[in-house]
């Protein structure tokens, strides 16, 4: 059994930079990727404001070396590319050599490649391949099979937005017990037509800029995005003598079990996530430096959360911050894209300023941090809350 889960590597993609360096960069320098839809062919491309990748899905087919027939996702291009920054990241030059598993996490799964053929699937043979990728497992072997990943476990966590960070903590599980001494974690999801329409007919879509935390919030942004972390063993670290970029401390999920899409306005799932995460970690709330509040800029999840944290935390809240305002709401990869921002800011001794905030909410006097700030880091805490009040925090630390 290991000790320690050490995180050894990491990539990502998002709307503010296509490797770890420019999405730091870029949240350093306060840069959002936030904008009108300019890539999907929708009524609402002028209605609402997104988070968009730069790249094309002729880009990523280019960089990937697929043919043009290919039947990849665009969920799945960005996966590839950014599990394998991370392989790179953590210096593996040869994956059988320890037992790796593949957890990887969406939401969104092959929807944009469905939805552009569906009405010729009954009638046109050629499309019904499209189809064949619209699963959420599709992905990831995918991803398994360019990293050659297929002998060991290799599996799929679709539980919506706290699908990456459960993706993180069943990884450092497998670590910890002794079943896998590697495991590559994280999660993708890309923008889509239905997606859109979805968080549409829900009307939690922002027409400007999100604003979490804000009295005057007006709902989320939709962002597409791709990240994921080598986790390691303490056998491997020490074989292979590995520099450690920080290390998986705690973690937990809960479910409030309140509504399909809406928080308990309490925070009851995100309370007793925090809570037992810290209770893994072996940390007092007063040891927790920053929290990568989940923030979606939504009337529900801003006071659900906030609610929580005040409820964890009492009267010595840490400083907080969303950084949605920077890539938009990623979905099931939110928590593997702030699990990268979480160790940058340990990394640097930095949090991020919560963008956009202007107004107090009148609920509670908690206050994002608004301005960067540099301040010693040990433990960061960062929370992924999703539908069906599936509610996960993962700690990560710079010590075992």
């Amino acid at each position: 059994m290991s000790k320690g889960v050490a995180i050894t590597g990491m990539g990502i993609i998002s709307a503010i930079g296509n490797n770890v360096s420019e999405n730091y960069k870029s949240l350093i320098e306060g840069r959002k990727g936030i904008s009108k839809i300019s890539k999907i062919d929708t009524i609402h491309k002028n209605a609402i404001m997104v988070g968009e990748i730069d790249f094309t899905n002729k880009d990523f087919e280019d960089q990937l070396g697929l043919s043009a027939d290919n039947n990849y996702s665009r969920t799945a291009m960005l996966g590839i590319v950014a599990a394998k920054q991370a392989i790179a990241n953590a210096g593996i030059t040869d994956i059988k050599k320890y037992s790796t598993g593949l957890i990887s996490s969406t939401s969104v799964g092959g929807m944009d490649m469905t939805e552009q053929y569906y009405y010729e699937y009954l009638k046109n043979d050629k499309h019904r391949k499209y189809i064949d990728s619209h699963h959420a497992g599709d992905s990831t072997q995918k991803i398994a099979e360019h990293l050659g990943i297929e002998e060991s476990l290799v599996t799929t966590i679709s539980t919506a937005c706290s699908s990456a960070a459960n993706a993180i903590m069943l990884g450092a599980r497998l670590i910890k017990s002794g079943e896998l001494d590697r495991v590559v974690v994280g999660g993708k999801d890309c923008l889509s037509k239905f997606t859109i329409n979805g968080f549409k007919t829900l009307m939690i879509l922002s027409d400007t800029y999100n604003t979490p935390f804000d009295e005057n919030r007006k709902g989320l942004n939709l962002g597409e995005a791709a990240a994921y972390l080598v986790l390691e063993s303490d056998k491997v670290v020490k074989a292979e003598n590995k520099k450690v970029l920080a290390y998986v401390k705690g973690y937990a999920n809960a479910n409030d079990a309140f509504h399909q899409t809406a928080s308990s306005e309490n925070g009851d799932g995100a309370t007793l996530a925090m809570e037992q995460a810290l209770k893994v970690a072996g940390l007092h709330p007063s040891e927790i430096d920053y929290i990568n509040a989940h923030g979606t800029a939504t009337g529900n999840n801003d006071l659900s959360e906030g609610r929580a944290i005040v409820r964890v935390f009492g009267n010595n809240v840490p400083d907080f911050s969303s950084t949605k305002p920077y890539t938009g709401h990623t979905l099931a990869a939110a928590g593997a894209i702030e699990a990268v921002y979480s160790i940058l800011a340990l990394q640097n001794n930095i949090i991020y300023p919560n963008l956009n905030f202007k107004t107090q909410m009148k609920e509670y006097d908690i206050t994002p941090q608004t301005e960067l700030k540099e301040k010693e880091l040990h433990n960061v805490l960062s929370n992924s809350l999703g539908f069906g009040g599936n509610c996960s925090t993962v700690i990560f630390s710079k010590s075992q």
